[in-house]
């Protein structure tokens, strides 16, 4: 029997994907706002036709990830605002509201 391991490392390597995205919401919510909406898109965008363009097909999920994960972001950048309104998480005081 022959054991697969592909599964298990998409797993992971989603794991740390949506791992990385949270903070990366917190950093650009507080330094940016929530005009960073725009910067998600854009990612999700670019890794979702590379997706398609790419041979490999681990390369190709994981690029789908992390669109995805770009994506589901945008909305994470309005949730963080509201976190920040309830006192959840520090407002920038150098950037203007």
């Amino acid at each position: 029997m022959e054991l697969n391991f592909m599964g298990i490392i998409i797993g992971v390597a989603t794991f740390f994907v949506i791992g990385l995205f949270h903070p990366l919401v917190i950093k650009a919510e507080y330094y940016i706002g929530v005009r960073s909406w725009w910067l998600f898109l854009l990612a999700g965008l670019v890794a979702a036709v590379a997706s398609l363009l790419v041979n490999n097909l681990f390369v190709s999920i994981l690029l789908g990830v992390v669109a995805f994960s770009s994506f589901w972001s945008i909305g994470e950048v309005f949730a963080q605002k509201k976190r920040v309104e309830k006192g959840w998480f520090p407002a920038n005081p150098k950037r203007k509201r």
